[in-house]
């Protein structure tokens, strides 16, 4: 099965599927790619970390992989390098596994680094990152008789929609040429007016159908302005901010730089958040900060988004009973004294906060986060 033309949000809900995936055995192939491929070079570079993951992979024998599922991975990386069928996505997770017939590809707008996995369960951090980069956005190009209309939902841009104002022509020579542009130019301003009100119309449409998040506009500054001050509230309040912008240049062109605007803001936006969560973590119950006190939300089912610095690393246990997570090396779980496997905290964090429909954020840099232990919770209910 494909991701490749579902919407952001029903990707959450897909990853939260997979994020109840019980251990399985074979494991689960998950494998990451940067496919931001400009030449043969890179795609020789790509096939010659399939083929030495592969390798292992297959030496690894009974415990590790199904073949079927390693023979469907280096398929599909095949198509992807020899094909590029997602020509907007720098990136794509696969995921395989017979066990619970488990075939899916996720073609996304930012790169991964490269990355091969077999385990137990399905490695989905990275795409959780990766979809909580990306909110449901769309960019507006605009002028006074154009309007092209990009959504964005982490897989690519979506189909453009293009409006054209029936705007009559502007006149250059003199005499009555002249004097006709002059009279004619209320009618004109009046065309304008209206071509302006249904590029809104159409902007509203397309944010409730995709659920928008964010707005970028691209186009010549004054017309940018004056179509902004057109927008309702509820539209004016979605705009993150503007990039350059004209007709000649492609949508891909403009569709690039307003992804880059929107990863500055969201990054920013994280930040933000972060600080927030920390404040309410110092003064109430809605939140906490720390490894304990976040492992025991997540243990609880408690955790509404789950903020990891990107240098976090820490294992832990987990219990094969009652599937509890705690720190340390215990043999044992603390609540009901069943075995315990040993468990990457972060992943095992995301993977039960994920599961519960929750979000999860990587923070690259936070001082104030790494001070508390790289990792803190904004809660569904106090605890």
């Amino acid at each position: 099965m494909s991701a490749s033309g579902e919407a952001g949000l029903d990707l959450r809900a897909r990853l939260a599927e997979l994020a109840r995936i019980e251990s399985t055995a074979p494991g689960v192939v998950s494998v990451y790619l940067d496919t931001r491929w400009t030449d043969e070079h890179e795609r020789e570079r790509a096939r010659i970390f399939l083929r030495n993951e592969l390798q292992r992979a297959r030496q690894a024998g009974q415990g590790g992989a199904h073949p079927d599922d390693l023979d469907w991975i280096e398929r599909q990386v095949e198509s992807l390098i020899g094909q590029a069928p997602f020509p907007d996505a720098h990136g794509v997770a696969l995921f395989a596994c017979r066990a619970v017939s488990l075939r899916e590809v996720f073609p996304v707008r930012v790169p991964f680094e490269d990355r091969f996995v077999v385990a137990a369960t399905p490695l989905l951090l990275p795409l959780a990152t990766a979809l909580d980069e990306l909110p449901g956005a769309v960019v507006v190009f605009v002028d006074t008789e154009h309007a092209r209309l990009v959504p964005l939902d982490p897989t690519g841009p979506a189909r453009e929609v293009v409006l054209e104002a029936e705007v009559p022509g502007r006149h250059s020579r003199g005499g009555w040429a002249q004097l006709a542009q002059s009279r004619y130019q209320r009618h004109i301003q009046d065309h304008r007016d209206r071509h302006f009100d249904a590029v809104g119309e159409s902007l509203a449409a397309i944010v409730d159908a995709h659920g928008v998040e964010r707005i970028v506009l691209a186009g010549e500054p004054r017309n940018v302005a004056v179509f902004q001050r057109t927008l309702p509230a509820h539209l004016a309040g979605k705009i993150v901010g503007t990039v350059e912008g004209d007709g000649h240049q492609t949508s891909t062109v403009v569709v690039t730089r307003a992804v880059e605007l929107l990863r500055r803001v969201e990054g920013q936006r994280r930040a933000e958040s972060v600080d927030a969560v920390l404040t309410e973590a110092a003064k109430s119950r809605q939140a906490v900060a720390g490894v304990d006190e976040t492992l025991e939300a997540a243990n609880r089912g408690a955790v509404h988004r789950l903020y990891i610095a990107k240098s976090f690393a820490s294992s832990g246990q987990a219990c094969v009973a009652c599937r509890a997570l705690a720190q340390g090396e215990a043999a044992r779980c603390r609540l009901c004294g069943s075995p315990t496997t040993r468990v990457d905290l972060a992943q095992a964090m995301s993977d039960r906060v994920l599961a519960a429909g929750g979000h999860v954020s990587v923070i690259d840099v936070h001082a104030d986060l790494a001070r508390v232990g790289g990792i803190a919770a904004l809660l569904r209910y106090p605890l």
